[in-house]
């Protein structure tokens, strides 16, 4: 696989992915890139984020994302041949003050990389949904929850845990919405 103009974020963020894997650099997919991905591309992102949970050299990064056709420009990576771009968010991985993440593996064919698991992805947009009180990111975050296996106990704990349990329960109502009317769009 090559990165090509019609290449979808998925494999765009795949191909980087396990790049970076096979380099020995170790990294998780996050972000809105994530939640596109665990809401089967209802959610659309342009940027793609990796945690790195290793400590390369630029120069390392800069020769993996030059494999793939990436060029760095500031603190990102562009493509001349693709609308998304790569960038590595300074860490820990974290959602909320919650470190304790359980990364899980996502594949296509040979390929695969790490990525949050959906519930922490639904986490990871609830957060923003908390703290910033975006209702786009509580429209995702419910979608994740019904395209996907989450763990609603952690989720509410996590939630009462950053001080939002009246928030949690704004998330719960639209999950149940949503499930009842199967809303596709987000």
């Amino acid at each position: 696989m090559t990165i090509a103009e019609r290449s979808s974020l998925a494999t765009v963020a795949l191909l980087v992915g396990d790049a970076l894997r096979r380099r020995g650099i170790a990294a998780v997919l996050t972000g809105g890139a994530c939640a596109g991905l665990h809401t089967r591309g209802a959610f659309h992102s342009l940027d793609v984020d990796f945690v790195l949970t290793s400590e390369p050299d630029v120069q390392d990064l800069d020769s993996v994302l030059a494999s793939l056709g990436f060029r760095r420009e500031g603190n990102r990576y562009v493509h001349s041949r693709s609308r998304y771009f790569v960038e590595f968010p300074r860490g820990p991985l974290a959602v909320g003050r919650d470190r304790v993440l359980r990364p899980a593996r996502w594949r296509r064919g040979d390929a695969w990389m790490f990525v949050l698991s959906a519930t922490d992805s639904c986490r990871d947009r609830l957060a923003a949904f908390y703290h910033w009180s975006d209702r786009q990111s509580l429209a995702v975050a419910a979608q994740i929850a019904v395209r996907n296996r989450v763990d609603m106990t952690r989720i509410r704990a996590w939630s009462e845990g950053e001080g939002h349990a009246v928030r949690f329960e704004e998330f719960r109502a639209e999950v149940a919405r949503r499930r009842r009317g199967r809303a596709g769009h987000i």
